[in-house]
């Protein structure tokens, strides 16, 4: 994460984790492997959370709230991997098979948007494609500058992501949401 992927040596990985090359080797196969553990473990987390809020929650809406907590959760417990993945550009097969799961998970919690502008619980004037990519927009900048052992909460970050994402900040004179 520090240099990047194709900058980063596996000398410059055992070092850092103040081994040997061979000694490093004798643990894995290649930094391919390592490579493949980190974006496994942090799509794995991710298809998690979602596969568990479609299945615990009655409502898409409901999910939704589950799925965005989950990512927030998974990105503040599993940080190093999940800024790993958001970096990666397709340069390998293990790449490309990272952002073919990435998208894959795109579709299904955009297809949820979609089901909670359906049932009328979301604004349906928005494209349900667009409205998860801002969402995940603003999940995934946490990588950028969430600290773990910092002074933001990951529970009280995931209670305000949600609370921007699908209910804004702007309140109308009622107390209620505004119409823009």
């Amino acid at each position: 994460n520090d240099q990047g992927y194709d900058a980063t040596s596996v000398a410059a990985l055992a070092a850092k984790l103040g081994l040997t090359k061979s000694a490093l080797y004798h643990h894995v196969e290649s930094k391919e492997s390592i490579l493949a553990v980190a974006l496994d473990d942090a799509l794995t987390g991710l298809e998690r959370a979602l596969d568990d809020a479609v299945a615990v929650e009655a409502t898409a809406l409901a999910s939704l709230r589950h799925i965005v907590r989950g990512a927030v959760g998974v990105l503040t417990a599993k940080l190093p991997q999940v800024t790993l993945l958001l970096r990666v550009r397709g340069n390998s097969e293990i790449e490309r098979a990272a952002l073919e799961r990435r998208r894959a998970f795109d579709h299904r919690v955009t297809a949820l948007v979609r089901e909670a502008q359906s049932a009328g619980d979301l604004a349906g004037d928005i494209d349900a494609a667009v409205a998860t990519r801002l969402i995940f927009g603003m999940v995934n900048s946490l990588a950028e500058w969430y600290r773990p052992g910092g002074a933001v909460d990951p529970d009280q970050l995931a209670d305000d992501v949600l609370r921007l994402s699908l209910g804004g900040l702007e309140r109308g004179p009622d107390g209620g949401r505004a119409v823009g």
